[in-house]
């Protein structure tokens, strides 16, 4: 299946694990609460979605990467203890908590989850001396002689031996006690992860055109070479920082991420080119309805694939408006929250910085226990800023100190009217530059296809509408067409610069 898939079911299981009784006791005991073993190839994102359940269930999470990791750190460190047995003394030997059982306690101390996923990444790929510390865990759900704490999930995770030379196989009677999810790398399912966490425009592009090198790997007399969906998102953050420095990105730095030679080189060539495409269609004057004759002229005489890399560029340009506008919405609705709440402490004499350094706190709160993502933590910085400047004076009456909170409320309430009208007229002015350029073609067929994918623009058409949208996303049938382009695409492997080839 699918990470997406994968994601669902693991959430579905968090859920039913950690449902109780009328008597307060887990409907499953822990007995049989199986752990959760996904098997999969490495970069495809087992880690993120761990993250994602946590904060969508509100559960507290414990990750480690049990390959960093020795006997002594994972089981505790021996020591010698006098008991007696029958009025006779012994020494015994017994283990100091293990680290990850005890980061599981502090973390529930610091954060007050008292539920949670404990996630062990690698854990077919241990030493030796560490591989029956694993079965053990498993197995009973202990490190040592300490128990993992109860309304803990254990979701483990591994590579199949084709991608690690060190990996172990797990006998019958540990499978026998989990729960295996085999995960399998998924374009269609990546795509959507790239747009919500806005990933460089050029590599969505890329993988439109060439979908069969997304997740490769290849053992030849080099030994092996491999692109994965972490090289893609690390290579994306490398570019875009790289550009906003007018630094130039060049093959040997896209093969620091993609390390397969040839596609490296394919990816370097195209980026090129799509370097060209952004400098020759000015998308800002396509977004504001100002698409001149010459674009139009560039557009007659070019290929497939750079109308393709054209529309992927326009969809760049869109989301840029639409994702503002969602912020300002999201931003707005925030505050109004927020100012709910003040106007009801005015009334028992609450303070408004009081009230603003709760929010703050709150915030940290969540960020200590590792369930916001940068994107979330941007926008509550930008939310706290917001607030900050509404702060009124504390010599103001409460009534005036109100008012002047709210004028500034009032003017974020414009902001994202003008911001929301701004991005639904640059929607109407691509359409209108999709139609004129296109018609029903493939290339419109692609471009609803990435707004339907895209989480951001979805959710902006539903909330504030798009006729245009709708009518070519039920006349076009979308999907079928778009299986049929893609499939061409793979046998079309020649760009527009005909002296990037021999033949």
């Amino acid at each position: 299946m699918n990470i997406k898939k994968a994601k669902e079911d693991i959430k579905n299981t968090v859920r039913a694990y950690l449902k109780k009784d009328n008597y307060g006791q887990y409907a499953i005991p822990s007995i049989r609460q199986r752990p959760v073993l996904l098997m999969g190839p490495p970069g495809i994102g087992k880690t993120q979605i761990m993250q994602q359940i946590a904060q969508e269930c509100n559960i507290g999470l414990v990750a480690y990467t049990i390959t960093h990791h020795t006997r002594q750190s994972a089981v505790g460190l021996p020591f010698i203890k006098e008991k007696t047995f029958d009025g006779k003394s012994y020494s015994v030997t017994e283990y100091t908590m293990s680290e990850i059982i005890y980061s599981i306690y502090q973390y529930m101390e610091e954060s007050g989850k008292k539920e949670g996923i404990l996630f062990i990444d690698e854990i077919n790929c241990v030493s030796e001396t560490l591989a029956p510390t694993m079965l053990q865990f498993l197995q009973c759900k202990t490190f040592g002689n300490q128990a993992v704490p109860e309304g803990w999930i254990i979701v483990a995770a591994g590579n199949p031996p084709e991608y690690n030379r060190s990996v172990h196989d797990f006998d019958f009677v540990t499978l026998d006690r989990v729960r295996k999810i085999n995960i399998e790398a998924d374009l269609d399912v990546f795509k959507g992860y790239a747009r919500a966490r806005h990933l460089h425009p050029f590599i969505l592009s890329y993988l439109e055109l060439r979908p069969q090198n997304f997740y490769r790997t290849e053992n030849d007399v080099d030994g092996i070479q491999f692109v994965t969906a972490r090289g893609w998102e690390d290579l994306s953050s490398l570019i875009q920082t790289y550009e906003d420095l007018s630094i130039k990105v060049d093959e040997d730095i896209i093969h620091q991420f993609i390390q397969h030679e040839d596609i490296a080189k394919d990816i370097a060539a195209y980026y090129d080119l799509y370097q060209k495409y952004r400098d020759d269609y000015d998308i800002s004057r396509i977004l504001t309805g100002q698409a001149g004759t010459d674009i139009y002229a560039k557009l007659f005489r070019a290929s497939f694939d750079e109308h393709l890399s054209c529309v992927e560029l326009l969809l760049s340009g869109l989301h840029n408006y639409i994702s503002e506008a969602l912020t300002e919405d999201a931003l707005t609705t925030e505050a109004y929250e927020f100012l709910k709440h003040y106007q009801k402490e005015l009334k028992e004499n609450g303070s408004y910085r009081t009230l603003l350094q709760k929010k703050t706190e709150e915030y940290d709160w969540e960020n200590k226990a590792g369930l916001t993502t940068p994107e979330q933590k941007n926008f509550q910085l930008k939310l706290l800023e917001l607030l900050s400047t509404w702060a009124p004076d504390s010599t103001l009456a409460p009534k005036e100190a109100f008012l002047f909170a709210k004028t500034g409320f009032d003017k974020q309430c414009q902001i994202r009217t003008d911001t929301i009208k701004k991005a639904s007229s640059t929607l109407e002015n691509a359409f209108t530059f999709m139609e004129e350029a296109f018609g029903e073609g493939q290339e419109m067929v692609v471009f609803i296809t990435e707004l339907t994918m895209d989480p951001d623009a979805s959710r902006f058409i539903t909330e504030n509408g798009c006729e245009r949208y709708f009518k070519y996303n039920k006349t076009l049938l979308v999907g079928s067409r778009r299986t049929a382009i893609l499939r061409e695409l793979e046998h079309d492997r020649i760009y527009a610069n005909a002296m990037e080839y021999e033949f």
